[in-house]
């Protein structure tokens, strides 16, 4: 993979963790009450409302953020790799779990929790690729 399609795929997760982490760190409730947005709940479907849980998770994010901002900065391809592991690592249990318990949401609503879980594995997957042999002499 090329320099800027890495950085890209960085820069867009980065996109993702500030989005979900900032909201959930500064603004638990709020992210409880209404995350992802757009008139869709699905946070408070899964249980009841913990704050330090949320905020937790919401550091989580931030810190996965910071590890892509950092990684793109980077002229080596390692950074991105540790990243794209980083990301899997959390995204799969992640996706694993909302996979299994769809109780509470319709069908479109479901459809659309999967595919925006897994995105965030399918941009991990080429941070992890084995480097071409440019790659490993160039960046």
């Amino acid at each position: 993979m090329n320099t800027t399609t890495r950085r890209t795929i960085l820069g867009v997760t980065a996109v993702i963790g500030l989005y979900v982490g900032v909201w959930a760190v500064a603004f638990p409730q709020s992210f409880y009450d209404s995350f992802p947005g757009l008139g869709l709940m699905w946070i408070s479907v899964d249980g009841p409302y913990n704050e330090h849980l949320i905020r937790d998770v919401g550091a989580l994010y931030v810190a996965l953020a910071a590890a892509s901002i950092v990684a793109a900065a980077s002229h080596r391809v390692e950074g991105g790799r540790a990243v794209g592991v980083a990301w899997l690592v959390f995204s799969i249990p992640h996706l694993t779990y909302h996979v299994a318990h769809l109780d509470g949401f319709a069908v479109g609503e479901s459809i659309l929790l999967i595919v925006s879980l897994s995105l965030t594995v399918v941009l991990a997957v080429p941070l992890i690729a084995p480097a071409r042999r440019h790659e490993r002499t160039s960046s």
